[in-house]
């Protein structure tokens, strides 16, 4: 499935439609979101929403966990 890779992010081609994307219950029907898969795997995917057949990111678990630690504790929140 690795179709790519650096030293900083892992890009992802998937074409097992098994995977169950998960949007966001915040998200707008403007389409501006992303949807998440396999959380329970050792790699977290996401994609564009609204391309769904464009490319995808892997997270491992501690990337993932780092990430959602950093949104909770405000770390991303914008500023006026």
């Amino acid at each position: 499935m690795l179709i790519s890779s650096n030293k900083d992010m892992k890009y992802f081609s998937v074409t097992d439609s098994s995977q169950n994307w998960i949007k966001s219950s915040y998200s707008m029907t403007n389409g501006n979101c992303v949807e998440v898969a396999g959380l329970s795997g050792d790699v977290i995917l996401v994609r564009d929403s609204k391309n769904t057949k464009g490319p995808v990111l892997g997270f491992t678990q501690g990337e993932w966990d780092a990430f959602v630690g950093g949104v909770r504790n405000g770390e991303f929140d914008r500023r006026p």
